[in-house]
């Protein structure tokens, strides 16, 4: 959980011409995923900069997040709660739309997380997951870094956690945004792409969920 001091200089590298390009190129392939869906809630949103940016396009975000100084920095049009995704107590079918941006693997139960996406989720509801990539130079490259944020990391199987949100959902996969230090380029190249993304739609039915 980021204190004051550590949020305040997390913003202030998101201020920087290569995360903001980052995030633009995020933020166009959710909107790409996004459509038909109007209520979102976005999980381990921290300062809610893509968020923001999703706003303004039209729909309806939640932010929530394990960080109150992280929320203190989010956008006035991003409604945000703080607390943990394995706790989180939004009604029943709440969401036409669940998204993690670079932060289901940080979650320390991140099968409750799933579950409890699935449950807020609306009937045919849309989940997007991006994941930091482990067999990426970039994620590599951070690793080397005793203070990077990948450091922080407590899940790095991507199979594991695809394995587990295909028991809930109906999932597409496809690797994104290659980064070669400041330049970033499209690639699907599993060396290149600092992301991996899990599309998915809510498609159980409640007997089968309830065996999970």
């Amino acid at each position: 959980m980021k204190n004051a001091k550590e949020t305040k200089k997390y913003v202030e590298t998101c201020k920087e011409t290569f995360w903001q390009n980052v995030f633009r190129i995020e933020t166009d392939y959710l909107v790409s995923y996004l459509q038909e869906a109007h209520d979102i809630l976005s999980v381990g949103c921290g300062p809610a900069i893509i968020e923001g940016k999703l706003s303004e396009k039209g729909f309806n975000v939640t932010g929530l997040d394990i960080s109150a100084e992280a929320l203190k920095c989010a956008p006035d049009n991003v409604r945000t709660v703080a607390g943990r995704v394995e706790e989180m107590s939004f009604p029943e079918l709440s969401f036409d739309a669940v998204i993690y941006v670079a932060s289901i693997q940080f979650v320390e139960n991140y099968r409750e997380a799933l579950r409890r996406s699935f449950k807020v989720l609306r009937p045919e509801g849309k989940i997007i997951a991006m994941l930091l990539n482990p067999q990426s130079d970039f994620f590599k490259n951070k690793r080397i870094e005793p203070e990077s944020y990948v450091n922080f990391i407590k899940h790095t199987s991507l199979n594991e956690i695809e394995s587990f949100m295909a028991k809930l959902f109906s999932i597409q996969t496809e690797y994104i945004l290659g980064i070669d230090g400041e330049k970033i380029f499209e690639s699907k190249n599993p060396r290149k792409a600092a992301l991996y993304v899990i599309n998915g739609r809510k498609n159980q039915t409640m007997e089968q969920r309830e065996k999970l």
